[in-house]
């Protein structure tokens, strides 16, 4: 069985998605199966680093002081329980990465899952979308809403290891309440951003949800007008991301 290992955990707001502004428990947990490349640079220890904005969460090698084994899905949810000590009322669960879909079949990890369905938290799995569980075999799934994060060529990734049709397929039709959700910047959206997003979404129902690219204040408001124009001339939702605008790079929100 593949390793579990956990990155961070904090009690923030739903930045993104359908549930922003949602009081939310994070568990973010390591590894990747893409990395990226298109989205911008980090700095650590002087070595330069493209791709993800969570790169402590996809770079095991520089962040090892981070990455936490997880023996237990007891462990996870003592995590939860001890937050939820300090409040009256039930939160999201949100569960990130990284890329958290490569533990779908991972014992400890679906354990968790089944708890949290059993006690009637509100689940969100953040993905790729490139990787779908069998719903028939584990079927607490259903009971998860999938922000399908489905990545754009602006990611820097080719189109066959970015679009994985079937696991799109299973991961809209047989989840609850499953949402896609692309990054936009300016320069895509003069390309072909639309064009790409119709040939993704042809054929499901799920909401779409555009958010402008940045993991800073400024970056992101850079972007932010133009893709709330184009939401506005396509029809789909707007979404900022409200972690970046209250906190700007503060980790842990």
């Amino acid at each position: 069985m593949m390793k579990l290992y956990l990155v961070e955990h904090f009690f923030s707001v739903q930045g993104e998605g359908r549930y922003m502004g949602s009081p939310s428990i994070f568990l973010r947990f390591g590894g990747c199966n893409l990395r990226c490349p298109g989205f911008g640079e980090s700095w650590y220890k002087g070595k330069r680093i493209l791709g993800c904005d969570t790169v402590r969460a996809t770079n095991q090698k520089l962040f090892k002081d981070c990455w936490e084994e997880v023996a237990d899905y007891k462990y996870l949810i003592n995590i939860i329980e001890n937050y939820l000590k300090n409040i009256s009322y039930k939160p999201d669960i949100v569960l990130t990465g990284g890329e958290p879909m490569i533990y779908a079949q991972n014992q400890i990890f679906y354990e968790m899952i089944e708890w949290l369905v059993e006690n009637d938290f509100r689940v969100t799995i953040e993905t790729n979308s490139t990787i779908a569980p069998s719903f028939k075999e584990f079927q607490a799934y259903k009971n998860v809403t999938f922000a399908m994060a489905v990545k754009l060529s602006n990611s820097g990734e080719p189109k066959e290891r970015r679009i994985v049709p079937d696991a799109i397929n299973r991961l809209a039709k047989e989840s609850k309440n499953s949402f896609f959700k692309f990054t936009l910047d300016q320069e895509l959206i003069n390309k072909d951003a639309q064009s790409q997003i119709e040939e993704i979404c042809s054929g499901f129902s799920n909401e779409i949800y555009c958010m402008p690219l940045g993991d800073n204040i400024s970056d992101l408001q850079s972007n932010a007008l133009g893709v709330a124009e184009f939401c506005l001339k396509y029809g789909y939702n707007y979404s900022d991301r409200l972690h970046v605008r209250l906190w700007n790079r503060e980790e842990k929100r």
